[in-house]
């Protein structure tokens, strides 16, 4: 993509309404607009980490066994009355009525309807276990807003729903998404810490949070020192280990990590004081267990080996892909603007034309972005007739983790300047191994 051709309204200033970094940021890097409270347009630049994202989640989501498909926004609420959660959920849930007078709702999550899209299509035991999930918009009507895609009200989720013969089979499923969710936060370059919390209005007795460490969360948490030492790494995994997988829930459950919601002092104390931590922290997905709730309410039964109708144990399992954006700037970012990870930049590195109209400095720009393009990798090229500080403002704020810089004088010494924007760091190369840097950074194959 050439930058004179892009989408990319950048700010100078920082809006008022914009009170924490993510924010800030994304409106100040063209990546977002508010269309009303809680409701945004993603503006090309965020709609490209937006899908990066998304991405990552499937790809972890698929590795781990499960199933994707795509359920609608609207409901009806007559299941929602049918599991008894229609009355209960609160203000929360934004009810609509068709023209022909029935109930409806915009959907905050989706355990009534994938519920019945089970019992409809499934009624022996041998079609168990089976996870199913999607990536869809949701809706919950906050009462406050704030903080931009943070809290919004409108807002892209993944939710997958385990269905299992026993607990046992069930709690397997749970741990299988609790490794899949460490795998897919590391891609993303986060650490989020899985940590006992509520279950709220889903229900259930068995749930962890994933939060992000962040002084802008919005959860007090409270955790053992030790617990952010934790890795899963490249490391192989069985997704069908029952003990594989419950080895992991507990070398990354084991220590204490707690919400305020579950927070307990008592057991707290027995944390040696000099690892004791309290900090904030940003939730980013939550796992659940609550065994037949809704296979009770609902009749989602299947016949067992000998034939008996029983009740199919569930769990419900989120990301927040939206919210990911802001935790990942809120974790990654400095007083010049936003530091994407690798796994998730919206372009591999920014090519920046010190001298635009040189025919030396146009002709190399062009070969470093073929190059770059032909090997697989999508390059921003700032081909713009603008001063240099102004790109590399554009470029610092925008947050490429690379970028090229090609101007006559190095070019003169057959040589670029590659820039890590996370360090600061850089160094003058030959275009083709600074091409080759770049390749193997991404893991891509040159010539």
């Amino acid at each position: 993509m050439r930058l004179s051709r892009y989408f990319l309204p950048v700010l100078k200033e920082t809006p008022a309404e914009a009170q924490i970094v993510s924010h800030r940021l994304m409106l100040r890097a063209g990546m977002i607009k508010q269309a009303s409270a809680g409701i945004y347009s993603w503006l090309p630049l965020g709609y490209r980490v937006l899908r990066n994202i998304e991405q990552i989640v499937h790809e972890e989501q698929v590795r781990a066994g499960h199933i994707p498909m795509l359920m609608p926004t609207l409901q009806s609420a007559d299941l929602w009355k049918e599991s008894g959660r229609y009355d209960a959920y609160g203000p929360e849930m934004l009810r609509i009525r068709d023209r022909q007078d029935r109930d409806m709702l915009y959907g905050p999550t989706n355990e009534e309807m994938i519920t019945d899209i089970f019992r409809s299509h499934v009624g022996s035991y041998k079609d168990l276990p089976l996870t199913l999930y999607h990536i869809q918009w949701k809706f919950r009507d906050e009462i406050r807003p704030r903080f931009g895609v943070m809290r919004g009200r409108e807002f892209l989720m993944k939710d997958g729903y385990n269905f299992d013969l026993t607990k046992e089979d069930a709690l397997h499923a749970y741990n299988r998404h609790l490794v899949s969710y460490l795998r897919t936060y590391e891609r993303m370059g986060l650490q989020a810490i899985p940590m006992r919390a509520d279950s709220g209005p889903i229900g259930g007795d068995d749930t962890h949070e994933f939060l992000v460490l962040a002084e802008t969360g919005e959860s007090e948490v409270f955790y053992d020192a030790q617990i952010t030492d934790l890795k899963f790494g490249d490391r192989a995994i069985d997704y069908d280990d029952v003990a594989q997988c419950q080895a992991v829930l507990e070398e990354f459950t084991s220590r204490y990590a707690r919400t305020d919601e579950t927070h307990d002092e008592a057991e707290f104390a027995k944390v040696p004081a000099d690892r004791q931590r309290t900090a904030r922290g940003i939730e980013v997905g939550q796992i659940f267990y609550f065994g037949t709730k809704y296979s009770d309410a609902m009749g989602a039964t299947v016949a067992d080996a000998e034939g008996n109708r029983v009740p199919v144990h569930m769990g419900s399992h989120g990301i927040g892909v939206s919210r990911l954006l802001g935790a990942i700037i809120e974790a990654s970012h400095d007083e010049n603007g936003i530091i994407w990870p690798e796994g998730v930049t919206p372009f591999h590195c920014g090519i920046v034309n010190l001298k635009q109209g040189d025919d030396e400095a146009d002709a190399a720009c062009e070969a470093l972005y073929a190059s770059l393009t032909a090997i697989g990798l999508e390059p921003l090229y700032d081909d713009r007739n603008e001063r240099a500080g102004g790109k590399f403002a554009t470029m610092d704020l925008i947050g490429l983790p690379w970028r090229i810089t090609v101007g006559p004088r190095g070019l003169k010494n057959g040589v670029v300047e590659l820039t890590s924007r996370r360090s600061g760091e850089s160094e003058e190369l030959p275009p083709e191994q600074a091409i080759a840097k770049v390749a193997a950074i991404y893991g891509k194959m040159v010539g």
